[in-house]
């Protein structure tokens, strides 16, 4: 029959623990409601115990027989026994039930003892079970349940005694007796499963059915066995060997069973606890970033309770320990199952927290030495299943189950088996956990700062958006990054970053959103702010930022613009667009290079993006419809005043926009990863008008500029050589002009393609020459063979002294290095013939000629040159004054 004690156990698992981190209050108001109501029906189960008894002990005889003084301890012995020979099963819901051998004595009670005896050994055994197995606080209804199974035992087998036609004095019929024995396991089942109902615990209809069934079968087997038995040895005493072999093999099938059905139980718990941690592990995916700070390695703290829970019934221990290790510097975090919390935070040197390798340490406190004797005494527990949960490089947890209360003789080799499968399991998917969050952390977050990144603060800024009206996007760039980059190296541009990201949330404060974009570049959103406030808060930012940094023992000056875009009326939180906003915010920062260094974003910015987009998109089909084209620029030796070369300079004529400049098309080109097309067709133009001239016999170079993305090409040089041999043209009628900061900005990358662009015999020019690096070091790490000085200086040189200098230090620089010397902007007579004095050796500019298509240059060599023979049958074109 099922073990009453069991039921009891059943009934204490059933009720709900803390299952919370440490320092969650002992118990919830729903536990404590079910405490209650558990009271009130144990109080019930015990009344009408006591009633049944003194009914049923009223209407049944008491013969006295002297042998009674020895039967009666016979039979709480023989009870004892088979309470402890039980075997423990575990029903899915939680619920344990014993498989037993309380029928045999049972049924044999019936023909040997008085109801009051039986009654009372079964008292006496189930009771001091109890109190030896130290589950005192369930006394009261098992004792209600005892009186019950026992009553209604013999009141039904008196019952069907009478019905079999029996007298009063008439020995009990063996059919009487097996009935009352089956009714006690009834009892009892239907007792606990009125328990379950009464604590509010789901239970299927099934799964109560298959369990009332198991335990009749059961039940029938073993009264049969016990009734067989009785008679065999009342009637042949020496038969009782055969009637213990009986025993024992019926003794040892259900052993081989309740193997058959712990493996069963075993590999559901197991299924079941995985099961638990993936599905929290997807749940946890599919959180939103701005709520990863709920998890613990990825799974929700309540899970881990419901996980522990899970642990704590399978094993039937009294209380299931997980202490969980959350960041790897983090301490660790207590989650509980059971009824009493053990210390939240024990000692450092506590020797269940410092076991080594990941298997699982069984410790009984009778066994243990003094140090582990004392961390139980801590616990509360008498014994203990540990075990570590490890990855590859550390201790992620520590897994203990306390003091198992369904068992006599305590945890055994099932449970430290399924322990240690069901940690290996902990383990690997905390392991799996903790990566998954470390990885969602960097795909939101950016290395450097510890800030949002782009796709973060789009993730994060999506639920202040929905909730709040007024919303401010601010974008905050900082002009010396690349400064501090070129000047000291990129560590210290990063310290820049690092201490300007601090900065900017000291002054927004912990709880806005704010994100670095690229380089010194950041964004943040500030919610609930008006439109009218939104300037304000700007320039109280920007002060801030511009104040100097402190960088090891340099102060860096430092000066911020900042965009912002703010949500417009029309605007409600279903259609805001966190992108669209830093659109707009970018839009506004880019115009304050206008001279404001704090700009609010207006509808008429917006046509920026649009032109610069159509751009873009339309490059392809203007260069097949002919509406970008070449121009050249005459370039004319000084003082003999001979065209030395043209610099090909691109044009673009859209249909919708007009006449464009390469200072407004060529940058959006060049940022969206188009400019080795525009450089190709410029090439590729340039060098058939140079074959043209190279067939008319004049020898005219010709200037194409480079930028930094073609410096990053290795396969450029190759390209360029093999556009030479397709035309044929000598490689030094081509030269490449490139900027000071082109070259610079990755110099392990652009100097190896510029050396083999110069072995191949290729001219290479420094273009605005003097705005840049401009230093003799720099000049000499460089395979250049020209210098450009830029415009700028030579247009005031006939103002301004500076420029002046400047323009005859360059002249000296570039002669003593073995340079050609070009000046760009030379718009003046004076100005080329101070040049011409300093003995710069090419001018180019408005003054010699403006940027002239192909036809109408052809015009004006015509009109403006007079031919004469040169070297090797060539023809020279000498500027007429």
């Amino acid at each position: 029959m099922p073990d009453t004690n069991a039921h009891g156990d059943a009934v204490a698992q059933a009720q709900p623990g803390p299952g919370a981190a440490s320092g969650a209050p002992p118990q919830s108001a729903e536990a404590r409601t079910d405490e209650r109501r558990f009271r009130a029906y144990t109080f019930a189960v015990l009344s009408i115990g006591l009633a049944a008894a003194f009914a049923v002990g009223s209407w049944l005889p008491f013969d006295w027989d002297s042998r009674l003084l020895w039967i009666g301890p016979v039979l709480a012995v023989a009870f004892l026994l088979a309470e402890q020979l039980g075997i423990n099963v575990d029903v899915r819901s939680g619920i344990s039930w014993t498989i037993s051998f309380t029928e045999i004595p049972l049924v044999i009670g019936f023909f040997v003892a008085p109801f009051e005896v039986v009654l009372a050994a079964h008292l006496v055994a189930g009771i001091g079970t109890l109190l030896a197995r130290k589950v005192a606080g369930r006394v009261l209804y098992n004792a209600g349940a005892f009186l019950l199974e026992i009553t209604g035992a013999f009141a039904v087998a008196g019952l069907v005694k009478y019905a079999v036609g029996a007298g009063v004095g008439d020995k009990i019929p063996w059919v009487a007796a097996l009935a009352g024995t089956l009714t006690a396991p009834l009892v009892s089942t239907l007792l606990a499963l009125a328990a379950v109902r009464v604590l509010r615990r789901r239970m299927r209809v099934s799964t109560a059915i298959r369990l009332t069934a198991r335990i009749l079968v059961v039940g029938f087997v073993n009264a049969s066995v016990g009734l067989s038995g009785y008679l065999v040895i009342s009637n042949t005493p020496k038969a009782w060997p055969l009637v213990l072999a009986v025993f024992l093999g019926l003794t040892a099938l259900y052993w081989a069973y309740s193997d058959l059905l712990r493996e069963q139980r075993d590999m559901e718990a197991l299924s079941d606890v995985s099961l638990m941690v993936a599905r929290s592990g997807q749940q946890a995916a599919a959180r939103p970033a701005s709520r990863a700070d709920e998890l613990v390695g990825g799974v929700d703290v309540r899970e881990w309770a419901t996980i522990a829970e899970r642990i704590k019934d399978q094993l039937a221990a009294g209380r299931v320990v997980l202490r969980l290790r959350l960041e790897p510097k983090d301490t660790m975090r207590v989650v509980v199952a059971g009824d009493d919390l053990p210390p939240a935070d024990p000692a450092a040197d506590d020797p269940l927290l410092r076991l080594p390798g990941a298997h699982v340490r069984h410790f009984r406190i009778t066994e243990a030495n003094p140090d582990v004797r004392a961390a139980l005494l801590d616990r509360g527990a008498q014994e203990a299943l540990v075990v570590p949960l490890r990855s590859a490089n550390q201790l992620l947890g520590v897994v203990e189950a306390h003091d198992r209360l369904s068992r006599w003789r305590g945890f055994g080799k099932y449970d430290v088996q399924l322990l240690g499968t069901m940690a290996s399991h902990l383990a690997t998917s905390l392991d799996n956990r903790r990566l998954l969050a470390t990885l969602r952390h960097d795909a939101y977050h950016d290395p450097l700062t510890g800030h949002l990144n782009r796709p973060g603060f789009r993730q994060v800024a999506k639920e202040p958006l929905r909730d709040f009206a007024n919303a401010v996007v601010l974008r905050i760039d900082l002009d010396v990054f690349s400064t501090v980059s070129d000047a000291l190296g990129y560590a210290w541009a990063d310290r820049m970053v690092i201490a300007a990201g601090r900065r900017i949330r000291d002054a927004l404060g912990p709880d806005v959103p704010l994100a670095r974009l690229e380089g010194a570049s950041f964004a943040a959103l500030l919610v609930g702010c008006p439109p009218e406030d939104a300037h304000t808060a700007a320039e109280r930012l920007r002060e801030e930022l511009s104040a100097p940094y402190p960088v090891d023992r340099l102060s860096v000056e430092a000066n911020a613009m900042i965009g912002y875009a703010t949500t417009t009326p029309e605007e409600s939180g279903d259609v805001v667009d966190i992108e669209g906003l830093l659109q707009r915010a970018d839009v506004a920062v880019r115009a304050t290079k206008g001279g404001e260094e704090v700009r609010g974003y207006v509808p008429s910015m917006g046509q920026i993006f649009l032109r610069r987009f159509q751009m873009v998109t339309q490059f392809r089909q203007s260069l097949e419809d002919g509406q970008v084209s070449v121009h050249y620029q005459p370039k004319i030796t000084l003082p003999n005043r001979q065209v030395q070369g043209v610099e090909a300079l691109v044009r673009w004529v859209h249909p919708e926009f007009g006449r464009l400049g390469p200072d407004e098309f060529v940058p959006a080109i060049e940022a969206a990863g188009l400019i080795g097309v525009l450089t190709s067709f410029v090439l590729g133009e340039a060098l058939k008008r140079c074959r043209k001239w190279l067939d008319e016999g004049l020898r005219i170079s010709v200037a194409v500029n480079l930028s930094v993305r073609n410096l990053a090409d290795e396969d450029f040089p190759n390209k360029v050589a093999r556009e030479l041999e397709r035309v044929g043209i000598p490689p030094e009628l081509l030269t490449f002009e490139l900027t000071e900061s082109g070259v610079m900005s990755d110099p392990q990358k652009a100097l190896p393609i510029l050396r083999e662009l110069h072995s191949l015999g290729i001219t290479l020019a420094v273009d605005d020459f003097g705005t840049g690096y401009s230093s003799l070091a720099y000049l000499r790490q460089l395979p250049v063979d020209q210098v450009k000085i830029d415009k700028s200086f030579v247009l005031g040189m006939g103002t301004d002294l500076g420029d002046l200098a400047v323009v005859r230090s360059i002249v000296e620089l570039g002669h003593s290095l073995g340079l050609t010397v070009v000046a760009e902007g030379v718009e003046e007579d004076v100005a080329r013939d101070q040049l011409e004095a300093m003995g710069c050796d090419v001018a180019q500019g408005y003054l010699i000629s403006r940027p002239l298509p192909e036809d109408r240059l052809e015009a004006w060599l015509q009109a403006r040159t007079a031919r004469s023979p040169g070297r090797h049958s060539e023809t020279v074109l000498t500027l007429l004054t």
